[in-house]
């Protein structure tokens, strides 16, 4: 396997299938994955810097204590990642047109995360900071807001989102129509056009 060195600076993978792998405690700088399914392995106390992960599977990831700055996550595939458990320190990332379903991001400070033309089905935002976070074009079915700061948020091409402006911070946020009558929602009731 080619993995079994500590640390890997600016090698690009691709086609690789890592399956249930231990990948933990490396470190990856300036790489890049293409078409990589790593779905099942085991990344805890790894971090990633500069590194773009592109077209690939990590579905059902475990990343405890990971690091994630300058990371871009590009047309990727996450499903029942638990986020809550990683490093926020210094967390710098990206998401565009991912699929992301039944994920934990609760708890997390994220503030300014972008979260572009995804597909965010399912998810738990709840305790979380995402303060300033683009979701420009993301689809929000059924994911979960409950104290959450969404101050300064962008959501003026979001869709499928039920925020209850009593439960979660909105100040500032931005929204389009009709979308934006989905704030509504949680009050029980009907608006007609």
């Amino acid at each position: 396997m080619q993995f079994e060195e500590k640390n890997f600076n600016n090698i690009t993978y691709q086609n690789q299938q890592i399956i249930e792998h231990n990948l933990q405690d490396k470190e990856f700088t300036g790489c890049t994955f293409k078409k990589c399914n790593f779905s099942g392995s085991d990344f805890s106390g790894s971090s990633f810097i500069d590194c773009i992960i592109n077209d690939s599977n990590l579905s059902n990831i475990k990343i405890e204590n990971c690091n994630f700055q300058g990371v871009k996550f590009i047309g990727c595939k996450l499903v029942g990642v638990s986020f809550s458990v990683i490093k926020t320190f210094l967390i710098d990332w990206s998401f565009q047109n991912c699929l992301i379903y039944l994920c934990d991001f609760n708890k997390l400070s994220l503030p300014k995360s972008k979260f572009i033309d995804c597909e965010l089905h399912e998810n738990d935002f709840i305790n979380a900071n995402l303060c300033a976070a683009d979701f420009t074009g993301s689809d929000l079915w059924n994911s979960k807001f409950f104290d959450t700061n969404l101050e300064k948020a962008d959501f003026r091409t979001a869709r499928n989102y039920y925020l209850n402006p009593i439960n979660n911070k909105l100040t500032g946020a931005m929204f389009t129509t009709p979308e934006v009558l989905n704030l509504l929602h949680s009050f029980n009731i009907k608006i007609e056009m």
